[in-house]
């Protein structure tokens, strides 16, 4: 026999929320673009410091960022692995506009 108690999580007249992808985070994407075929992944932050290539400056600890690299790479996909960049993602969508400084 079901029971009779209704769930308190989410109440039967609210709207169902969609999920935000974006907000998800660790989810790998395939981009593409005249720069080649990358693979990104965006990071809810780290307990270390990283330099962005697109603006040379340090990607503080515990900031979103994004992290990207080659999946076209002649050498494989281990060494683009290994050659993975973390960006800011402002410097990630602005990549096309202006050239790593690095």
């Amino acid at each position: 026999m079901p029971r009779s108690r209704r769930s308190g999580k989410r109440p039967y007249s609210a709207e169902h929320v969609p999920l935000d992808l974006d907000r998800v985070g660790g989810i790998r994407r395939a981009e593409s673009g005249p720069d080649g075929e990358w693979t990104t992944q965006r990071v809810r932050g780290s307990d270390r410091t990283f330099r962005c290539p697109g603006c040379d400056q340090l990607i503080a600890t515990g900031t979103p960022h994004v992290v990207a690299w080659q999946a076209d790479g002649i050498l494989g996909d281990t060494a683009a692995l290994e050659n993975r960049r973390h960006w800011h993602t402002s410097c990630w969508e602005a990549r096309l506009r202006r050239r790593p400084t690095r």
